[in-house]
């Protein structure tokens, strides 16, 4: 009998796909209903993106959507993929988090992204007349958030009188997210865990985590680098329906990229769709960082990725308009893998901890 297992855990990022024939809440309850199946299944964690002025994607408020999701789970660790910290801040952020840790403690998980994750006009908005200079206030706005959870800000800062609560005493574990060498060398140095956005970034992933290994400096939360790869799966019983599931997610693409982002279509719609030779072009560079088809496919395009890049865990998100299949898709990759590495074993002891260690001091301190 051939080995199928994978012997690195598997986490799970939600975007709430709205479906062409459904609404936002329909997809909202179909998280719901995901989050308890990965518990389940044994998935190692649950991120939610954030993402503006996108008709088919719901997860626009990653904090709201993640005490709902917490409601119905009680074992999975839970957390953004990420918070755009420049869309926000870092003091509503710092309240927002240290809640949901306060309430779930030992569970969540804050990813931070610099990106606006939406459109020029709509970060605009969100930023309140702020332009997309604000990124670079990046660094920052990282000091100030991790001061208002750690009680650190200098007392020369303008914010050093503001006591955040209940951020105070309740810092969740904190990831650097990143498609690009910035973010890679930002975790590094902090010597924080790395997500990197392998599923849309593809082009940059060898030389992020060569970056991020380069970089980084062992610190209180990690001894040694720890690197996470977001992929994008399809899996189905068999290589041809896994393919035709897809469709809908290269369609969904096409439209993106051409300015006219809208509810995830029906597989039946995407075959329909004659693609022009600059679109054609566009989904031979999306496929390639893609994995699907059958379980045997999948496991295979999945360890040569874990064998290419050396990743400690993988995030996998599942993008088909049917959400029975990617129940189903889900369901196949839990059976290719190994339960006790998904329940935690192989993850550093000092992530986990460190979140719990925090998550009892007193918030006074």
């Amino acid at each position: 009998m051939i080995d199928m297992n994978i012997a690195i855990p598997l986490s799970v990022l939600d975007l709430a796909p709205v479906s062409d024939g459904f609404l936002a809440g329909d997809a909202l309850r179909n998280s719901l209903d995901l989050v308890r199946r990965a518990e389940a299944l044994g998935f190692r964690r649950y991120w939610v993106a954030e993402h503006h002025n996108m008709p088919g994607i719901a997860s626009s408020a990653p904090a709201v959507l993640l005490a709902h999701l917490a409601s119905v789970s009680s074992t999975i660790r839970l957390g953004s993929g990420g918070v755009m910290l420049p869309n926000h801040s870092p003091l509503v952020v710092a309240e927002q988090f240290g809640m949901l840790e306060a309430l779930h403690p030992g569970r969540i998980d804050l990813g931070l992204g610099r990106a606006p994750g939406t459109d020029q006009l709509t970060a605009h908005a969100l930023r309140r007349g702020g332009g997309a200079d604000v990124e670079y206030e990046f660094p920052e706005q990282l000091r100030q958030l991790l001061g208002y959870f750690d009680g650190t800000l200098p007392a020369d800062h303008p914010y050093h009188p503001i006591t955040a609560v209940p951020a105070r005493g309740y810092r969740p574990a904190m990831w650097m997210l990143g498609s690009s060498t910035y973010g890679a060398q930002a975790a590094g140095q902090l010597g924080w865990p790395y997500s990197f956005a392998h599923h849309f970034a593809s082009e940059g992933t060898d030389d992020a985590v060569a970056a991020y290994r380069r970089s980084f400096r062992p610190a209180e939360v990690l001894d040694e680098p720890y690197l996470m790869l977001g992929v994008s799966v399809i899996c189905a019983d068999t290589d041809e329906q896994a393919a035709w599931l897809a469709r809908s997610g290269l369609l969904s693409f096409i439209r993106l990229r051409a300015g006219r982002p809208g509810l995830f279509p029906t597989p039946e719609e995407a075959a329909a769709y004659v693609m022009s030779p600059m679109e054609q072009a566009l989904v031979r560079q999306r496929t390639g960082s893609q994995v699907v088809g059958s379980p045997a496919t999948v496991r295979d395009g999945l360890q040569r990725l874990i064998d290419r890049t050396g990743a400690d865990e993988l995030m996998v998100t599942t993008m088909v308009h049917s959400h029975a299949a990617r129940i189903r898709s889900f369901e196949l990759l839990a059976e290719m893998t190994e339960r006790s590495p998904l329940q935690g074993s192989m993850i550093p002891h000092d992530l986990e901890e460190l979140t719990v260690r925090e998550g009892r001091q007193e918030a006074s301190a």
